[in-house]
């Protein structure tokens, strides 16, 4: 079973998602896997992106039920880990100009999220990675990403930002990248051959 915190989806959107949420294409679709109480769903809504939510727990959807009715979000019930991924278009995994994961991991989930993102489609991840046994839970090693293991899932991505390593407050071991689907981008006409797409990594 993947690691979802009880608390997941509480409180504001992560540091880290909140840094890298320029990559998203404006008014791009955004999808919030395990997505708890939706503290992303709320930031990326509020930059005017529609965002979809799965998670496991009704309670917590139901906290989602203002963007719901609004029009600005769609939540979906379902238990992701043992039953067929409940977001298809003929088949297909649905396309997102984003995908964002934090304080979850299943590992057999990682290859549909990255088949869930749009050319040009961004991965912001971010959980706890090895070592976090050391100063707290979670501490198994089924819930802890291994040295550069989000590094490795993301070979056919553009990697814009990557951290393995240890937070003081609280104390805690993450790993988290930033990542685009650029391999699948049509080729721009009016690009000369040898110009490199601008990510700006901010301050």
């Amino acid at each position: 079973m993947g690691l979802l915190l009880s608390a997941h989806g509480v409180g504001t959107a992560s540091p880290w998602v909140r840094r890298w949420s320029h990559l998203v294409e404006p008014g791009a679709a955004v999808l919030d896997v395990a997505c708890g109480t939706g503290r992303h769903m709320r930031w990326f809504a509020g930059r005017g992106h529609p965002v979809t939510g799965v998670d496991n727990a009704p309670q917590s959807l139901q906290a989602l039920a203002d963007l719901v009715t609004t029009g600005r979000a769609e939540t979906v019930l379902a238990d992701i880990e043992n039953a067929p991924w409940p977001l298809l278009d003929a088949g297909r995994p649905r396309r997102f100009g984003a995908v964002v994961v934090t304080h979850y991991l299943w590992r057999p989930l990682l290859p549909l999220l990255l088949d869930s993102l749009a050319p040009g489609g961004v991965l912001l991840y971010e959980t706890f990675a090895r070592g976090n046994a050391s100063v707290g839970k979670p501490s198994r090693p089924d819930f802890l990403l291994r040295p550069q293991e989000l590094l490795a899932h993301c070979r056919a991505l553009r990697v814009v930002a990557f951290e393995d390593g240890f937070c003081e407050n609280p104390p805690r071991y993450l790993q988290r990248i930033a990542a685009v689907n650029a391999a699948q981008l049509p080729p721009d006409p009016d690009a000369g051959a040898s110009e490199v797409p601008r990510y700006l990594l901010g301050s």
